[in-house]
């Protein structure tokens, strides 16, 4: 098993309040006492009462999973990086789908997950797995009937489709939804659907009625595009996939910036600057940028995160009416985190003043006492714009703010760091340095209350969690500063590392171990979030069959961390999915999980103990 083992029960006893096997069953309560023996007669002693049935033994608490890596998949091994970031599963075949971004053409990789060869995934001296037995068996070139570059994935198996979320090449051209047949031996192209301004996300209702798509909508790199994001919603009606996607905007809040700021909504943009000869001026519409879209179990709404300006909107898809909430903030000063890369290690601390804009990037849904709830990853996520200018001087005469090499002219950035910022007597409680929240990433458009170039509030990026949220847009449970005690538990001084090196903290002033990937799936009779983090390349497994009590139930990885050694094994988790017991090859439930800069595909198999 290619779990690595958790320093010792008792450290995670403390965590999580039980440990990774399960708390050994409470004995059964004691049986009542039999009635009193009737009094003998002439002296002859009564008759002894009846002994009371014993009491039935306890039940185990939160029973273990017992999780395997089952199958491993490398795409384009000489250049894997974005070979495998978003994945799907066609149960009816067995085929796990992953979207190829690595070459110069858009494709999707096909590869059979109907039988898996243990022996040959063979560990290497750390424990690491990087050796495969799953290849690709089909590559479905994009291109070839849709122009531009693909975002995401989603089958339907009631109707065997394909979906394919295909981007333009240029910012503010719409973008597309490639369909395929998946019914026969290879997928054979039906139509192209144009949706919105950068297609993001694409999937389909549970009954396969309807396809909804999440339409970022980003700006060009000097702001003088900069496209509404939006929802597109295409109806499937008796198998038949419609011509016309309806389009859902965010225009009647044009006029409502402060308002929705009120509930927590964040809006970060040029607007008021002239760059590169163009005046900025940016709506609510325009700013709003949707990320990933979840539908409710029972096929009524369609709930979209809108990551960057931290926000949720909920669509009756029985109307097609909106609604957008602000997540609010998460309150940093009685929970504790490491701010700083450059502190030498694990240095947990609070720090009241400080709080943590959710931002989700991965969202998940599911129903509990006929309620929907929505399960969020907080990644979090800056802003950040560059524009081409022939050097610095050309770069500041267009009204850029700084210029490098590579990236060319800097037309836009939300984020600095705590040292670089005036910060208010509420702080004096500081040093402002490495050792504690100086080099910590903030937005610099929150947290300064009365405009005097001090900060009263920092605003972080992520809340380096993740959330369960009813429908009204309450927090129900937030896994707190669990993530990054259990990952510092485990790795010690190489927690918070990053994704493409060995070096240990040096995420810890950015978003911490950075939550993405998320999956809900049945294991049994229990429902589990499955809450993959980018950077580590580490999964974390929650048991969330009742919201209101969850409770952490295991952790594992296939990652290399010697320290300067290089990276090895599966790494940064983007997109999963899970599979059921019921439609997996090894009839136990299976999470598939595409990892972006190893372009691996790794499946590991979810059985109880």
């Amino acid at each position: 098993m290619l779990r690595r083992t958790i320093l010792a029960l008792s450290i995670l006893s403390v965590l999580t309040g039980c440990s990774i096997d399960g708390d050994d069953g409470v004995n059964g309560v004691q049986g009542e006492a039999g009635a009193q023996g009737t009094p003998g007669i002439n002296g002859v002693d009564g008759i002894n009462g009846t002994d009371g049935i014993d009491g039935d033994d306890g039940v185990d608490a939160n029973s273990s999973l017992n999780i395997n890596l089952v199958g491993r998949a490398v795409l384009n091994a000489q250049s894997p990086e974005g070979a495998a970031e978003i994945v799907a599963y066609q149960k009816s075949k067995k085929w796990i789908y992953a979207i190829n971004s690595s070459g110069d053409a858009a494709v999707v990789n096909i590869i059979p997950a109907d039988t898996f060869d243990a022996t040959a995934l063979v560990k290497d001296n750390e424990g690491i797995v990087t050796s495969t037995n799953l290849t690709s068996a089909i590559t479905l070139s994009l291109n070839e009937n849709t122009p531009g570059d693909a975002n995401s994935i989603a089958i339907d198996s009631n109707n065997e489709l394909l979906a394919v979320a295909m981007a333009a090449k240029n910012v503010g051209e719409s973008g597309q939804i490639a369909f395929y047949d998946i019914s026969g031996n290879s997928p054979v192209f039906i139509k192209n659907v144009t949706a919105g301004f950068l297609p993001d996300m694409v999937t389909f209702s549970h009954d396969g009625a309807k396809v909804v798509v999440a339409n970022e909508g980003e700006p060009s790199g000097d702001y003088s595009i900069d496209p509404e994001g939006s929802i597109s919603i295409i109806n499937v009606v008796n198998g038949v996939i419609e011509d016309t996607a309806t389009s859902i905007g965010f225009a009647s809040y044009n006029n409502q910036q402060a308002e929705l700021e009120a509930q927590g909504l964040v809006f970060a943009n040029p607007t008021g600057r002239t760059i590169n000869g163009n005046l900025i001026s940016t709506t609510v519409a325009m700013d709003l940028e949707p990320e990933y879209v979840s539908i409710s179990k029972d096929n009524k709404y369609a709930y979209v995160s809108i990551q960057e300006n931290n926000a949720l909107a909920t669509i009756n898809l029985e109307d097609n009416s909106l609604e957008l909430k602000g997540l609010g903030f998460k309150d940093w000063s009685n929970l504790q985190f490491d701010a700083s890369d450059k502190d030498g290690g694990v240095n947990f601390k609070s720090y009241p003043g400080l709080y943590g804009m959710y931002q989700p990037d991965t969202i998940a849904s599911f129903s509990w006492k006929g309620a929907n709830f929505i399960v969020s990853a907080n990644e979090g996520d800056a802003r950040e714009y560059f524009f081409d200018a022939s050097d610095e001087a050309d770069c500041i005469a267009k009204g850029g703010l700084d210029y490098d090499a590579k990236d060319g002219c800097l037309a836009y950035i939300d984020e600095s760091r705590v040292e670089d910022l005036a910060l208010a007597a509420n702080f004096d409680y500081l040093n402002n340095d490495d050792n504690d929240i100086g080099r910590l990433k903030v937005t610099t458009v929150k947290g300064d209350k009365n405009n005097d170039g001090q900060y009263e509030s920092l605003y972080a990026y992520g809340a380096r969690s993740f959330t369960i949220w009813d429908s009204n847009g309450l927090v129900v449970f937030d896994s707190g500063d669990q993530i990054a005690r259990v990952t510092a538990s485990v790795h010690g001084n190489a927690f918070n590392n990053n994704e493409d090196e060995n070096k240990g903290d040096t995420r810890s002033d950015d978003k911490g171990a950075e939550p993405e990937a998320l999956t809900l799936g049945k294991v049994g009779d229990r429902l589990f979030a499955f809450v993959g983090l980018e950077r580590m390349g580490t999964i974390m497994v929650f048991d969330i069959t009742n919201p209101y009590d969850v409770k952490f139930q295991d952790y594992f990885y296939n990652r290399g961390l010697e320290p300067s050694a290089d990276i090895s094994g599966d790494l940064a988790p983007e997109g999963m999915t899970f599979v059921p017991a019921a439609q997996s090859a090894t009839n136990e439930a299976l999470l598939i999980v595409g990892n972006e800069i190893s372009g691996s595909i790794a499946v590991w198999e979810i059985a109880t103990q």
